[in-house]
């Protein structure tokens, strides 16, 4: 179908010819018909499928229409909000006046408030943040007479069926609103909600997720864990990816990875779950205007992560969970383009490959390095450890050699640290003479203190096997106590 027999208004038009779209894929061309009308839809799409222009497309029009329109999209991720809130952006240029805010954890609220009280006709957040300004009363829910809810199976794996519950509970009542919901599977949690808070949705079912791996072309390379990082570097020399993503199981390998790959002339990164909001969005955001060739990353970009033109993907471990080897290399033949995706299957992580390719339905084509025309690479890295403060350390190099500069401001802080260290000796020496000091004195006291009560009174001797146990403990404790032994 042609964008053009949908019957856009000139302005949304604008922002899709903008972008070099004129067919619409398969989600655009059953969804849009229906929403475009106004009915509640309840969509069950792969990722990369081209649902996010499906419900863009929606809520401009639904602008146009009525300029007191509000939309609110929710996402699970800070990173997929960010990723819709700039297409929002770029789609709607045309349109005059619309204004567009994005809400998520991990970065101070003022700027976000500010963006709520200069009026905005679209919002897109995560939960959390969203369910914040709705309890703090700095945003209204009745307000918004379009709700999106995208990828809707990955926010209730995420545990925010509870906060959706709520958000809806505080919404317009589901007839005075057109709602959407998009999720990879249609689970009965995802069906629950959509009976609950929607109104008698369409339910469109477009290719399962797993299916599409057959338009990505696969690679597996069986190798033992010293021969990995040697073989990628022979693989991206051959292919020579303009943007690749490369999947690790662990942060610390994503991290030692990246740092070697830098050390070997790529302009490489790592992104991880627990990095600042910052750095994460800076990481993405020079990954994406290609000053980064290579990211390294956890599975914590395996989903919602927009990459357009991603050529390579390599899982350099095996994912543990078999659906995520789909969402991660999902991120490259998006929106109908080509792509690869290269699997390294080690000792430690072959366990994984059976349950993938039960899922996948097929078996990924096995590769050997000496029969495809693979180049040995000299490793500059090799033998170079990365320590845990991403610093390299070279062969032979101390552990804590510094350079000139570094060494001299050392020696400052030691000197200063030795002066540090004798002055709380000497103040250690001058407590404890000062505690032995008061000790004696409180002896000397409690021996004349005994002295006197002795002789003021006919005091006989004590046979002590004649004392019962319970007399002797409470005569012994308070001897201790006295001497204050």
């Amino acid at each position: 179908m042609d964008f053009k027999e949908l019957n856009l208004s000139s302005e949304t038009m604008a922002g899709i010819e903008k972008h070099g779209f004129a067919s619409a894929t398969e989600v655009q061309e059953k969804v849009l018909p229906i929403s475009l009308g106004g009915k509640d839809v309840m969509v069950q799409s792969k990722t990369g499928s081209g649902k996010t222009l499906v419900f863009l497309l929606t809520i401009f029009e639904r602008y146009l229409k009525d300029k007191n329109s509000k939309a609110l999209v929710v996402a699970p991720t800070r990173e997929l909000a960010v990723q819709i809130e700039e297409d929002a952006i770029s789609f709607s240029s045309a349109i005059e006046g619309y204004q567009i805010g994005c809400f998520y954890g991990g970065v101070g609220y003022s700027k976000q408030l500010e963006e709520m009280r200069e009026g905005i006709n679209l919002a897109v957040g995560t939960p959390g943040r969203l369910l914040d300004f709705l309890k703090s009363g700095k945003m209204d829910f009745k307000s918004f007479d379009i709700v999106v809810l995208d990828e809707a199976d990955r926010m209730f794996d995420m545990g925010f069926y509870p906060d959706i519950e709520k958000m809806f509970s505080r919404m317009r009542r589901r007839e005075e609103r057109q709602t959407m919901l998009f999720s990879a599977t249609l689970s009965m949690k995802v069906r629950n909600l959509a009976w609950a808070f929607m109104n008698e949705p369409e339910e469109i079912e477009v290719r399962p997720e797993e299916v599409t791996v057959k338009e990505i072309t696969q690679e597996l390379f069986h190798v033992t864990r010293e021969e990995k990082f040697p073989l990628l570097l022979s693989l991206l020399k051959k292919i020579n990816p303009q943007s690749a993503i490369i999947f690790t199981n662990t942060k610390d390998a994503a991290v030692q990875v990246a740092m070697r790959l830098k050390v070997n002339g790529y302009r490489a990164a790592y992104l991880m779950g627990d990095m600042v909001q910052s750095k994460r969005l800076k990481t993405l955001d020079d990954f994406k205007e290609g000053k980064l060739t290579i990211l390294v990353a956890t599975d914590v970009a395996a989903r919602g992560l927009q990459i357009d033109d991603l050529e390579l993907v390599v899982n350099y471990d095996i994912p543990e969970d078999y659906e995520n080897y789909v969402h991660r290399i999902g991120r490259t033949a998006r929106a109908g383009k080509s792509g690869k995706a290269v699997t390294l299957a080690d000792e430690m992580y072959i366990y994984g490959l059976e349950p993938i390719e039960e899922f996948i339905h097929m078996k990924i084509p096995v590769l050997w390095p000496d029969e495809c025309g693979l180049e040995e690479v000299e490793d500059l890295s090799k033998g170079m450890k990365i320590r845990k403060d991403q610093r390299i350390r070279k062969p032979g190099e101390r552990k804590d050699r510094k350079g000139p500069s570094q060494r001299s401001e050392r020696r400052k802080s030691d000197t200063g640290k030795a002066v540090q260290s004798r002055k709380s000796e000497k103040r250690k020496i001058q407590r404890s003479e000062s505690k032995a000091e008061k000790k004696e004195v409180r002896k000397i006291d409690a021996e004349q203190i005994l002295k006197k009560e002795v002789e003021g009174k006919n005091v006989r001797r004590i046979n002590l096997s004649e004392v019962k146990t319970e007399e002797k403990k409470g005569f012994f404790s308070f001897i201790r106590r006295i001497f204050g032994k």
